[in-house]
């Protein structure tokens, strides 16, 4: 059945490689033109105007399904789940149990193991309003060696203003972890462009989590003050991160007004401004994939989180999630442009 969303109808667009059909969900408000993927969750394309008004697509991606599915896992704009970011050495203690989970990054799991919630195809729903599209999916007992069966929705909304919001719940009926995100690479000069490294970048964090040899964190969050991880003052990004920022508001069920990170582009004077509940926003600068059109560096990843490897580390904020209680998560992306 196709249902109206934004004035238009979900359109099917390939199939995933078990054959389950997949859609496109476009989302349309105030200039800005959204497209989501039940496969994967993923945010295809962003299309908001530059200075001068001319609109440009500002996150990697591909222009069909076949290009996800093939791609070497970059993650582009997919949803990750159970658990974003890395669990070190694949495993984890919870009530005096351990778990086993795949090792798909060295030594790590990383962004729920070997078929994770990007490589799932999602149902999909419009929310009331017409103006976005619930996604949502169950998460068997033991999937990637996690325990709980887990209940699990994405929302996409697009308000008034033509910011994107992405609201994150989650339910289990067994102690598990849980830590949602969106893996969307941003570059605000257009996907395609060059290099994102000319972007100035801010971000609301006096800390982060220092890593060892395998990206995993190694003790308590350290000052940035003084180092290259210091971006509470706008300033080019360059390249060479993949580090999770500690927030300065330490995280907020309740709102997301506080602001975790903006990005400009001095050229297009395009500017992305990230709210989240969350209590880290991971910057990773791509330097490293070589995946379809793109190059090193054509995109900025924010990726907002809770801290890699908390389920090891009882000091970081907790993923634990209980029968009973509700997982609750909230992103906004906010558009405008600058001189």
């Amino acid at each position: 059945m196709t249902v109206p969303v934004s004035g238009g109808v979900p359109e099917r667009v390939g199939s995933a490689p078990d054959g389950t059909p997949v859609h496109r969900w476009v989302l349309e408000r105030a200039g800005v033109r959204v497209r989501v993927l039940d496969y994967g969750g993923i945010l295809q394309s962003v299309e908001i105007p530059d200075r001068d008004g001319a609109l440009a697509n500002v996150v990697l991606g591909f222009d069909d399904v076949a290009g996800y599915i093939d791609c070497p896992s970059p993650y582009f704009g997919a949803l990750i789940g159970r658990y974003a970011n890395r669990i070190g050495g694949g495993t984890f203690t919870l009530d005096g149990r351990t778990y086993r989970l795949p090792r798909n990054n060295g030594s790590n799991c990383l962004h729920g193991g070997e078929r994770g919630f990007d490589k799932r195809v999602w149902d999909a729903k419009p929310v009331a309003d017409g103006h976005g599209v619930r996604l949502s999916l169950v998460s068997p007992d033991g999937e990637e060696g996690f325990p709980g069966r887990l209940e699990v929705s994405a929302t996409y909304t697009l308000d008034a203003a033509g910011s994107l919001r992405i609201d994150y719940r989650a339910v289990t009926d067994a102690p598990t972890v849980v830590n949602l995100t969106n893996h969307s690479y941003w570059n605000l000069g257009g996907a395609g462009s060059g290099r994102a490294g000319g972007h100035l970048l801010r971000i609301a964090a006096g800390h982060l989590t220092p890593l060892d040899g395998d990206s995993v964190p190694t003790g308590a969050p350290a000052p940035v003050g003084g180092t290259r991880f210091d971006f509470r003052e706008p300033r080019e990004v360059g390249s060479g991160y993949d580090h999770n920022f500690v927030l300065d508001h330490g995280g907020s069920v309740g709102s997301v007004d506080a602001v975790a990170a903006q990005l400009y582009d001095p050229v297009s004077g395009r500017l992305l401004t990230v709210a989240t509940t969350e209590p880290g926003i991971q910057l990773y600068t791509g330097d490293h994939f070589d995946a379809g059109p793109f190059g090193p560096c054509e995109g900025i990843a924010l990726e907002t989180q809770h801290f890699p490897d908390s389920p090891n580390r009882p000091d970081f904020p907790s993923t634990v999630l209980r029968p009973g209680e509700k997982f609750t998560s909230a992103t906004t992306y906010g558009f405008s442009t600058a001189e």
